[in-house]
């Protein structure tokens, strides 16, 4: 099992970045996937989860109407696009498969 984030970067407040996360070695489209986030300090917290089809979303109240999570299981992708950054959503961002398994995460970092 893989699970490979990409996307990460430095962006303005105001700013959007697309982040992605390539799964392999097991059958993606038959599993919940989620995203989450890791501040400096902080506990490592739910951001968004997507059901193994696609049709039911859920996402914490601090990211409601900013992220949005999708997933593409013809390309074993799932997506977290995010829009009008702040400098609280500077964090490591993670997904994580239904079953555990967690990728190496990305640096996301908001900042003038």
């Amino acid at each position: 099992v893989q699970l490979v984030e990409s996307g990460g970067g430095l962006v303005q407040p105001g700013g959007s970045l697309r982040l992605s996360c390539a799964a392999s070695g097991f059958t993606f489209s038959s599993y919940y996937m989620s995203w989450y986030r890791q501040a400096p300090g902080k506990e490592r917290e739910l951001v968004a989860g997507i059901t193994s089809t696609g049709i039911s979303r859920n996402y914490a109240d601090s990211v409601k109407g900013r992220f949005t999570i999708s997933r593409d299981n013809a390309k074993n992708t799932v997506y977290l696009q995010m829009n009008s950054l702040k400098t609280e959503d500077t964090a490591v961002y993670y997904c994580k498969a239904a079953f555990g398994s967690w990728g190496q995460g990305t640096q996301v970092t908001v900042s003038s």
